[in-house]
């Protein structure tokens, strides 16, 4: 067994002073209004997460979310139905601050989006990129805060929130 040296843990104040990553979080509904959730390759439990992901470098919010949803489950074939009023804000439980994304961040500042996936279950492919996923489902809205890690918690109750109404025009069958 090789020993790998372990990272330093920063302190409490040097965690404070770190900017959190800019990101875009990605509610994908169904024609049903359920919510594609998946089980991260890196992360032990039976927790789940949406889609999110980083924000690059001169990319818009809404770009970086159908760039992100392509690379995450292999499809972009969704429109944008709504996007969060404001910034969504999680810091990381401090023991993984140096262990994601090279310490650099305390957490994520998100901007999220509404999306309704006009493609088939098929489309759906979690290795077409480098895989992040090893398994998805289809969940109700209402199962979402028992799914998700403690830490993401706060976030997605407020995301549940502001788009519940999106996600009832779904169910009823309207989309605008």
């Amino acid at each position: 067994m090789s020993e790998q040296q372990q990272p330093r843990q920063p302190t409490a104040e040097e965690i404070e002073a770190l900017p959190y990553r800019p990101c875009v979080g990605l509610m994908l509904l169904n024609d049903a209004g359920q919510v594609f959730v998946a089980q991260r390759v890196d992360v032990r439990g039976d927790n789940w997460q949406m889609p999110q992901g980083g924000i690059d470098p001169g990319e818009t919010p809404r770009k970086a979310a159908l760039r992100e949803l392509k690379e995450e489950i292999g499809t972009d074939a969704a429109e944008i139905l709504a996007e969060s009023r404001h910034w969504h804000y999680y810091d990381l439980p401090p023991y993984l601050v140096p262990r994601v994304w090279g310490g650099k961040y305390r957490g994520q500042t998100q901007r999220w989006f509404a999306l309704h996936f006009l493609g088939d279950d098929e489309d759906i492919d979690l290795e077409a990129h480098h895989p992040e996923f090893k398994a998805w489902c289809w969940a109700d809205l209402e199962r979402l805060p028992q799914m998700i890690v403690p830490f993401k918690r706060d976030v997605y109750d407020k995301v549940i929130a502001e788009f519940h109404p999106v996600v009832e025009r779904l169910r009823r069958g309207h989309r605008e």
